[in-house]
């Protein structure tokens, strides 16, 4: 629990933490009592700069005058200082831009959604695919590839779609496959796809004596068609190379190591999936709130976007001077356009 502070030390950490975010450099009280409204000496600024330090909110590198935030500061500043902005009507066309007026289809769309978001917040943008398993059942179909070889396409009413290719024991005849197609889907119509992976022996049992092997088939690969994502849903990364313009990332270890850290699929997954949700759909993680220690020196925020009745997930990851305000007006924006286009 953050303690309260001061109206005098709120606008001094606001001061440090805004200056911090805008410069890379620590702030010293020369600094702070240039600010138009504060109207207190150096003298004065020092005293209250020594007071947030024992609190914890700011700390000094080295034997520099200046202060720079911790991760307590930050936290601090992102839930009671801070103002949510309106992203610049510049930075608005260049994502709708990107998304609305260029002809994607498919997995495109959220390929250049991380293209646009690493460009234009110069941090490492992460957007996943919709979770499929979320979806509402449309339709599946049968397709006989060969004699041995059994296609099953499943389509979900956000009009997302996922293919199996199976290996069946002998050739099954058309009308078979036709009619199993029939029942399958009269059967499973409306329901989404977690109720039928964990219904289906109830709801396809009758139909053993239908057509054994292609129910053989699927029963044994029920899981595999209507899986609920856990590793397994696709990432796509950006900024990778615009991320090097922010001063922490002079150090080549540092960089390397975020490289390495979004090369981690399974743990960018497991991130932002397990992020606390604030009221406005909003996930923020700083630094020692990050429970994978290679994200300690990062911050993380993240938001979900709809897809059709599915959702996935956008989130930019970078140093703990991130701009939040403007990183959650960008990724804010960008879920309202992705929700408006699917």
């Amino acid at each position: 629990m953050l303690g309260e502070l001061t109206d005098r030390e709120k606008i001094i950490l606001r001061y440090i933490i805004e200056d911090f975010i805008y410069t890379a450099n620590p702030i010293g009280s020369q600094s702070i009592s240039q600010k138009k409204d504060v109207n207190l000496s150096s003298a004065t600024i020092r005293n209250v700069m020594s007071d947030l330090e024992e609190m914890s909110y700011i700390t000094h590198p080295h034997t520099s005058g200046g202060r720079i935030p911790t991760d307590k500061g930050y936290r601090y500043f992102v839930n009671e200082l801070m103002g949510y902005g309106t992203l610049k009507s510049n930075d608005k066309n260049k994502i709708k831009k990107h998304i609305d007026d260029i002809e994607l289809t498919g997995d495109e769309v959220y390929k250049e959604v991380s293209k646009i978001l690493g460009k234009l917040s110069q941090e490492i943008s992460v957007v996943s695919q919709p979770y499929f398993s979320e979806g509402v059942f449309e339709k599946l179909e049968l397709i006989d590839l060969s004699t041995s070889k059994l296609l099953v396409v499943v389509s979900i009413k956000s009009g997302l779609v996922r293919t199996l290719l199976f290996d069946i024991d002998s050739g099954i005849r058309r009308d078979k496959l036709d009619n199993i197609c029939r029942i399958l889907n009269e059967k499973l119509s409306g329901l989404t796809l977690k109720e039928i992976r964990n219904t289906y022996s109830q709801r396809i049992g009758d139909l053993k004596e239908e057509a054994s092997e292609i129910i053989k088939v699927f029963v044994e690969s029920i899981d595999k068609i209507f899986q609920e994502e856990k590793e397994g849903v696709t990432l796509y990364i950006g900024g990778t190379t615009e991320i090097l313009s922010q001063p922490e990332f002079g150090n080549t270890d540092n960089y390397k190591s975020i490289i390495e850290l979004t090369d981690d699929k399974h743990v960018v997954f497991h991130v932002l999936n397990n992020m606390p949700v604030d009221e406005t759909g909003i996930s923020i993680s700083i630094g020692v709130e990050n429970n994978e220690e290679k994200l300690k020196n990062y911050s993380i925020i993240s938001t979900a976007y709809d897809a059709g009745g599915v959702t996935g997930r956008i989130a930019l990851i970078g140093p703990k001077r991130m701009d939040y305000s403007k990183m959650v007006s960008m990724l804010n924006f960008t879920s309202k356009v992705i929700t408006e286009k699917k």
